[in-house]
């Protein structure tokens, strides 16, 4: 059952407590009730894409289905807007797909419970900058880092409409957490010579021309101080740096970060069948959430990052 392997470590407020379990509903729905989805699970793949639009609905928020077209099968990033006083946009993402074989809780059943969490807090507010939550499709092979991945025909057609994303925020595999010994590697030793080997803290990572968000996204995470953080802005070519839809906006030209658990430099079951709910701390994951609200929030209400 979902919700198993929540830590007794992290003392979370009222709020918190909710929004913990907002995130046990919504991860148990992408991952149990509606399993692997992908288009060789294109009913399953569609019944996402439906639960994540009625889920922003009953927050009161108008979707818009962003479409394109994958081997004759018609797929949908879900997108909703809080518009706001400036032209900027700050863009929170997480794609719905999982990868062939797994149903994908933590991969990326927590992106998508967070982005669906976090559109319910903004719902009511009135930013400076506009806010835009968008759940993104095929992020999986075989589609990943090709011009079919969902996130990257969107950003194309950003950049097309001339929209100013001041800020791209994907949340990419964000729920889980160890504090054993030596749980935490990296991608090369000499990253893992700077940066800790116990896995009970959240990443941010940019590349070199996001350096300035980056640094700004997690001062203003840190404020939270409940849940240790980590950042980096690295190239782009080592390996796990753009391993998600903050990629897609590099190419055209647009600042992204990635906020992750470091997915296969920690979580064992990383693309496995066994990528399944009760793998998941809630209480962290809900610290996550909670810090990123106050990262968006501060984003927003700024005239221009």
């Amino acid at each position: 059952m979902p919700g198993k392997n929540i830590s007794k470590a992290a003392a979370l407020s009222p709020a918190e407590t909710i929004l913990r379990d907002e995130l046990i509903a919504d991860v148990r729905t992408l991952a149990a009730e509606i399993g692997e989805r992908n288009t060789p699970r294109y009913p399953q793949l569609n019944a996402a894409a439906e639960f994540i639009e009625s889920s922003f609905a009953r927050a009161g928020l108008r979707t818009r289905r962003d479409t394109y077209e994958v081997g004759g099968l018609p797929c949908h990033n879900i997108e909703v807007e809080i518009r706001g006083t400036s032209p900027q946009i700050v863009l929170i993402g997480a794609h719905y797909d999982s990868v062939f074989g797994a149903p994908g809780a933590n991969d990326n059943g927590s992106g998508v419970a967070a982005v669906l969490a976090l559109a319910r807090r903004f719902a009511k507010k009135q930013p400076t900058q506009t806010l835009r939550f968008v759940a993104f499709v095929n992020e999986e092979p075989p589609y990943f880092q090709t011009t079919q991945m969902g996130s990257f025909v969107y950003a194309g057609r950003c950049k097309a409409r001339g929209d100013q994303i001041s800020a791209m925020i994907s949340l990419e595999t964000i729920g889980y957490f160890s504090d054993a010994p030596r749980s935490q590697t990296y991608p090369i030793p000499a990253i893992g010579a700077f940066y800790p080997r116990t896995g009970n803290f959240i990443g941010f990572v940019g590349n070199l021309r996001s350096r300035a968000l980056l640094r700004r996204a997690i001062a203003l995470f840190r404020e939270q101080g409940k849940l240790p953080s980590e950042g980096a802005a690295l190239p782009s070519f080592i390996p796990g740096v753009a391993w998600s839809d903050q990629w897609s906006f590099w190419q055209h030209g647009y600042p992204g970060i990635m906020v992750t658990d470091t997915a296969p430099f920690r979580y064992r079951h990383y693309h496995e069948p066994t990528d399944t709910p009760d793998k998941l701390d809630y209480n962290r994951f809900a610290l996550v959430v909670s810090g990123m609200e106050n990262v968006i929030e501060n984003l927003a209400a700024a005239p221009k990052l």
